[in-house]
């Protein structure tokens, strides 16, 4: 739901932005949303008894230093409206616009084994050539049997489990016989 509600902020904020401007509001919303990890901060924002000028004022100091009057104007919308806990969805909204604009995009690599650098080096390779976008892979050593790469952002999503292909080898036998 928030998602929703941050998109259509979005939507209007970035209509006359370049992509610097978005890429400087991107930083600065991210930044804010790290702030909605402190549970003192987060009660401020929450507590009904702070007024919604206060709320404002808090977070208008925070990015004073940004010089910005879209972003002034828009923390002063989302105060206005009760809606200072979306900047965490706005930040990550702008964080896949940017993205997109730039065609930049991080991924992960998932495997219960080490995976060699130069196997993830060709995936980036692969996977950047076949949809025109520069996709930086990280790995990442978890408890999956196999490989499983995913980058989000694109909706991208390959896994080759051990167990999977043991059963599809499995059945094309049967079908064999």
């Amino acid at each position: 739901m928030e998602e929703l509600i941050a998109k259509r902020y979005v939507k209007a904020f970035k209509q006359d932005m370049d992509i610097v401007s978005l890429e400087n509001a991107q930083e600065i919303f991210s930044t804010l949303a790290q702030s909605f990890n402190d549970v003192r901060f987060i009660s401020i924002i929450q507590n009904p008894d702070v007024s919604k000028d206060q709320k404002k004022n808090l977070i208008l100091d925070a990015v004073r230093s940004a010089n910005s009057s879209e972003i002034n104007n828009m923390i002063a919308l989302l105060a206005e409206h009760n809606r200072l806990d979306v900047i965490p969805a706005i930040a990550e909204v702008l964080r896949k616009d940017v993205a997109s604009a730039k065609k930049v995009y991080q991924g992960y690599v998932y495997s219960n084994g080490d995976i060699d650098n130069s196997v993830i080096y060709n995936l980036h390779l692969g996977l950047s050539k076949k949809y025109d976008s520069t996709i930086f892979l990280t790995f990442v050593k978890n408890d999956f049997d196999g490989i499983k790469v995913d980058v989000e952002d694109l909706g991208i999503e390959i896994n080759f489990s051990k167990s999977r292909i043991n059963n599809q080898i499995i059945e094309h036998i049967v079908k064999a016989i």
